[in-house]
């Protein structure tokens, strides 16, 4: 069985199951984020993917070791085009994606497994707002908060450059990358993410983590 989203189209009062076939995450998108994991800046976007059976309704804490959330600002896509906007977690393993990464390795055992991504309902939009920005509180305390203003790669450039080596197909998630401020995850905690065009909230999703 394969996992779905939600797509809001508010004027029509309508909510869509959506299927996506595969996550394209953005690394490396925001500065401040580079320099808390002591990442060098890329020339240009690093791309990872996760598969539809990373999609979970459950936070975890630990899955084999300790997680790590990344809030980030999604898209879904449709023919070539962003049509609307969401907020999720790329849950990482951080232990595991620092051993990987200092042998050169590739990313998925610590990016792509079951559970690893987390989502919001998706809002259909017009148009790209480049006011869009993201919220993380956990137990009542912000964390994170950073929107397409800080990106060093803007969503429109990522999904030109993509289109240039990869096929999206309809359904299929940007995510775009995590301001500073990620960390450890730890059961019982409480989240609550939010998508804010401004300062219009545009959806929330909370989780508690187990």
């Amino acid at each position: 069985m394969q996992n779905s989203v939600r797509l809001i189209q508010p004027e029509a009062q309508t909510h869509k199951p959506i299927t996506p076939a595969k996550i394209v995450c953005v690394g490396r998108n925001y500065v401040d984020h580079i320099k808390e994991l002591n990442n060098e800046v890329p020339d240009q976007p690093v791309y990872f993917l996760k598969p539809n059976s990373a999609i979970s309704n459950t936070l975890y804490s630990v899955l084999g070791e300790p997680l790590h959330y990344e809030t980030e600002i999604c898209f879904l896509v449709e023919q070539g085009k962003l049509i609307a906007a969401g907020v999720g977690l790329d849950i990482t393993k951080r232990g595991l994606q620092s051993q990987l990464k200092a042998k050169s390795l590739p990313w998925e055992r610590a990016k792509a497994f079951d559970g690893s991504a987390l989502f919001s309902d998706f809002v259909a939009i017009d148009s790209l707002s480049q006011q869009l920005q993201l919220k993380l509180w956990i137990d009542s305390v912000l964390v994170q908060q950073g929107g397409i203003s800080l990106m060093l790669h803007k969503p429109d450039a990522v999904l030109a450059d993509i289109a240039e080596f990869m096929t999206l197909q309809d359904g299929d998630i940007l995510m775009t990358g995590t301001p500073k401020g990620v960390g450890q995850i730890v059961a019982g905690q409480r989240f609550v993410a939010q998508l804010l065009d401004g300062e219009q909230c545009l959806t929330e999703v909370s989780w508690v983590a187990v």
